[in-house]
């Protein structure tokens, strides 16, 4: 434990950093500031403060899927920077295993849980080929996907995405 002495107090970091890792989990899990702040005794001024101290960004929430990408590891780290809320990015050989190591009714449950998890999303951002394209249009919320063709399906290979551009893109859809 890490202790540090400021005047008369003693005062533990470590239970200084339990009990901001609860208030934003709380708050993460839909809790009012209010319910927070009755729960763990603070007020609801000092829950309120603590998020402003750690926002990176209001608004847009965006997701960012994509296959077969060549230059996953970079486009991933393009995304982060951008602050991309969910980010999904496989390589050709990544895509293929991610279906053959399931069993049909397992691809077709995860697939069910990620398309749930994308209807929270402001934008997504989908990078594949024309056939992918149409079925996540279809199966999202008009107005809410944002296309990159990568190629004609059947796609056979990894496909190299300018990172330059995607965070251009990522840039205009997240600025606020």
């Amino acid at each position: 434990m890490e202790f540090l002495r400021i005047g008369e107090k003693l005062i533990s970091v470590n239970r200084i950093h339990k009990a901001i890792d609860e208030i934003l989990h709380m708050r993460s899990r839909g809790h009012s500031q209010q319910e927070v702040a009755d729960r763990l005794g603070v007020d609801r001024t000092f829950v309120s403060r603590l998020e402003s101290l750690g926002e990176v960004r209001r608004g847009r929430r965006v997701a960012l899927i994509g296959f077969p990408i060549k230059n996953k590891n970079e486009i991933e780290a393009v995304a982060q920077q951008a602050g991309v809320d969910f980010i999904m990015v496989m390589t050709d050989d990544e895509r293929w295993r991610f279906a053959e190591d399931r069993s049909g009714a397992e691809l077709a449950n995860e697939l069910m849980v990620i398309f749930s998890q994308l209807r929270d999303f402001d934008t997504v951002v989908f990078l594949g080929s024309d056939m992918r394209i149409k079925l996540v249009e279809a199966m999202l919320e008009p107005g809410t996907v944002f296309s990159w063709e990568l190629g004609k399906s059947p796609m056979q290979e990894s496909i190299h995405v300018d990172p330059k551009k995607l965070q251009n893109l990522l840039d205009s859809l997240l600025a606020t």
